[in-house]
């Protein structure tokens, strides 16, 4: 009996953790194939290469990002190899399993919940004596009738077979993305989550988790996730991991999702002192600071405590924060978004993702949706279409904030010339996204495509539709970040540039003979004239961008910006010198 285990990832780089366990539980006994596909490849392609493969059982992973691919997908299956077992699991179809058998003609069984022992034991009895009644777990037909056995008893982590070891994923570690637990279960009841409904939290043995960690650093890993629901809830557990890694991590990057309002200052204190910068980053998912709406939701936070570990984090300097909020959450409208927003966006954490409820299966909040008028869509990800107090019209123009916020903020393509505009020219940050999202969604640039310079043209369009004051102040924040996102001198600029070509020349000349008028760093570079002409462009800033970065000051200055574009170590680095001292008006 040929056994395959497969999923359709979001995007390549992305791993199943899930395949692993089951193929890990299953072996020796039951020898599994695992292939991984994306939510992109096309069907046809899916189903022929499946085909090709000849298995008599395939298991499939769920989730609500691929759940109508899969189905497609098992449809075509079923016509092409009749006889072929259809086997799913996963969160999407643990809850309403009833439903979604009978929905789903082309799946033989589905295995509710935790997967690993339920499938091994399915895999025995279509082997065998295919007595499914015997299978905790196991949800499948007898006739026309839909059987959903009792549920299995939890794993004990101890005994389950490590997944992270499989030859076949030795060559993909340094080019995809590595998924790792050390423990399942959550000890929150957010009602919005599906982690909400597994009481208790189980860890794996702290050695083995280790020595896999280890496994992977060695064999070429770059990025692994960690899964924990919430990582930092153990924190001598959690404290462990992070000496681990900090003492063994060669060059590999973590990511944690931590519950920031319980991290100690003892722990922050000792990351900032100890942990490299760039090898961990935290996720941080906030949803909501209006306490009404928490409370509704069961969600226990503390956002003073919060903000102490946000910004303690940055202020060291070493870990990246991605902070998540959820709009449409109960009682939260418009204006109440608006302030979770700012209030948020004000810890300036490196991204701010900002995300629509979505009515999970199982979820309490899904189970309750009545009680404040949710309307959602039918289908995966049954996202939130209006509540109440918060109707489509609102969710429409907070997806334009969602849109221009990632372009401009998580991305980084702007950040002096954002962090501008978001605390002296508009009244709020939400403020700023939302008037230029539905400017950009006014235009129609969300229906096009985009280039970097398209970005900065945009905004520039949108400002001065605006009236906006000190224009020509912000066109020169907006030329520094321009220069700052190249690695190489670019070829064009977004705008026209302000000195005539002799003046230019003349300027590079002056640079070569008298480097120390910039300063002593600028100096040290020895270029020639022709090193100046290849690698650097000029530009003249309306103010002395050095009163600005100290204390905020406009000063009316000309100023000459140069912008190196270092070949050497593919770096931009700016440099300012008074336009007068160059002798070339």
């Amino acid at each position: 009996m040929k056994t395959v285990v497969t999923t359709l990832n979001a995007k390549y780089i992305h791993t199943c953790l899930a395949l692993r366990c089951l193929k890990a539980y299953a072996e020796p006994e039951f020898p599994i194939e695992m292939v991984e596909y994306t939510i992109k490849d096309p069907v046809m392609n899916i189903v022929s290469d499946l085909f090709e493969r000849k298995p008599d059982v395939i298991g499939f992973s769920c989730y609500i990002w691929n759940i109508e691919e899969t189905l497609k997908v098992i449809e075509m299956l079923k016509k092409v190899m009749p006889e072929v077992k259809i086997v799913l699991g996963g969160p999407e179809v643990s809850y309403d399993t009833k439903d979604w058998l009978e929905m789903t003609p082309d799946a033989d069984f589905i295995v509710v919940g935790e997967g690993e022992e339920t499938f091994k034991q399915l895999l025995e009895e279509l082997s065998t004596t295919a007595k499914y009644h015997m299978v905790f777990g196991l949800a499948y037909r007898k006739g026309e009738e839909v059987i959903i056995n009792a549920p299995r008893p939890k794993l004990k982590l101890e005994e389950v077979p490590t997944p992270y070891r499989f030859d076949e994923d030795l060559d993909g570690l340094s080019k995809r993305v590595t998924y790792f637990e050390t423990s399942r279960g959550c000890p929150y009841s957010c009602q919005f989550c599906l982690s909400s409904i597994e009481v208790g939290v189980r860890y794996i043995d702290i050695d083995r988790v280790k020595s896999d960690l280890l496994y992977l650093i060695e064999n070429g890993a770059k990025l692994i996730k960690f899964v924990d629901r919430t990582f930092n809830i153990k924190r001598d557990y959690a404290l462990e991991i992070f000496q681990f890694l900090i003492d063994n991590h060669q060059g590999c990057v973590f990511q944690f999702e931590i519950t920031a309002d319980i991290m100690r200052p003892e722990v922050l204190s000792f990351l900032n002192e100890h942990a490299p910068k760039g090898i961990f980053r935290f996720e941080i998912g906030v949803q909501s600071t209006n306490d009404a709406t928490n409370e509704l939701v069961q969600r226990r936070q503390n956002f003073q405590k919060l903000t102490r570990t946000v910004t303690m984090v940055k202020e060291g300097g070493k870990i990246d924060q991605h902070l998540d909020l959820i709009a449409g959450l109960p009682e939260e409208d418009y204006n109440s978004f608006r302030n979770t927003f700012n209030d948020v966006f004000a810890l300036r954490a490196e991204e701010l993702q900002l995300g629509f409820l979505k009515m999970l299966r199982g979820t309490g909040l899904r189970l309750r949706a009545d009680d404040h008028n949710y309307v959602y869509m039918n289908h995966a990800p049954y996202e939130i279409l209006s509540n109440n107090i918060l109707p489509f019209s609102d969710i429409v123009r907070i997806k334009r904030v969602e849109d221009v916020l990632e372009k401009y903020w998580n991305a980084h393509r702007m950040d002096t010339t954002v962090e501008y505009l978001v605390e002296k020219v508009f009244d709020s940050p939400f403020d700023f996204f939302q008037e230029f999202g539905d400017f950009w969604e006014s235009k129609g640039w969300s229906r096009i495509g985009h280039q970097l310079e398209d970005l900065f043209t945009r905004l520039y369009q949108f400002l001065e539709a605006r009236s906006m004051p000190n224009l020509d102040f912000i066109k020169g924040l907006m030329m520094i970040d321009y220069f700052k996102n190249h690695k190489h001198k670019p070829r064009k600029t977004w705008w026209g540039f302000s000195l005539p070509k002799e003046q230019q020349s003349a300027i590079l000349r002056r640079l070569a003979e008298a480097p120390e008028q910039v300063n002593e760093e600028f100096s040290s570079l020895k270029l020639n004239e022709k090193e100046l002409h290849k690698h650097t462009m000029i530009e003249v800033l309306p103010f002395s961008l050095k009163s600005y970065l100290e204390d905020g000051t406009i000063e009316a200055t000309e100023e000459l910006l140069i912008a190196y574009f270092n070949p050497k170590v593919e770096k931009s680095s700016l440099y300012t010198a008074p336009l007068h001292s160059m002798a070339v008006h």
